[in-house]
């Protein structure tokens, strides 16, 4: 067992949180917990408990570092795109890519609850708040009045929409039609919301 002199509080969290996304990745987020995480970086459970507040806090740091690479990806997207409809197919398609890349993690994003009257961190909202406005940035960008006015609640209804089918797919419980792929199914929808919208 480690010393608590043998690594900064800094690599001790560094350490705990690669731990703890490793877990995840081969067990699911159920599997995380303070002892296992300890076990895994060779310190006690109280010494892990003077880097993090808490378990949620360590899950809640390790959804933020998933956050955080989900948006670095879709600022990459729209690094290669060129119109707001062409920029929105392309976010859907990454967010669905990067789903099945790191299923595990990105469920335990959306499965993790804080217990009752526990709010959340504003700096854990800041992170979700930074993927939402690259959506609601191309709707906004698509011209019309329509589209200003509410283009931050159409954003968010389609991508509630484009979660909904990575959730589905996730779950083995999308009966997506033979020869179709779920990106596919994933065109369809930001094609036909989009049309709609311009409508």
């Amino acid at each position: 067992m480690a010393r608590r002199s043998d690594h900064s509080r800094d690599e001790i969290k560094e350490m705990a949180l690669v731990a703890g996304e490793k877990i995840i990745e081969e067990e699911g987020y159920k599997a995380l917990t303070a002892r296992r995480v300890s076990s895994a970086i060779g310190y006690t459970v109280g010494s892990l408990y003077l880097v993090f507040s808490n378990l949620d806090d360590l899950r809640l740091q390790i959804n933020t570092r998933t956050l955080d690479q989900l948006l670095s990806g879709l600022d990459e997207v729209m690094k290669r795109c060129n119109t707001p409809h062409d920029c929105i197919k392309a976010l859907a398609r990454e967010y669905l890519r990067f789903a099945q890349r790191n299923e595990l993690r990105w469920l335990m994003v959306f499965e993790h609850k804080l217990p009752a009257g526990i709010e959340t961190p504003a700096w854990y909202l800041n992170h979700i708040e930074k993927l939402f406005e690259c959506i609601d940035q191309q709707f906004y960008s698509l011209g019309s009045v329509k589209a200003q006015t509410g283009s931050v609640r159409a954003a968010r209804a389609l991508w509630s929409g484009v979660h909904g089918i990575c959730i589905l797919a996730s779950t083995g419980k999308l009966n997506v039609v033979s020869g179709e792929t779920v990106e596919s199914v994933v065109d369809t929808l930001v094609d036909n919301f989009l049309k709609g919208w311009a409508v």
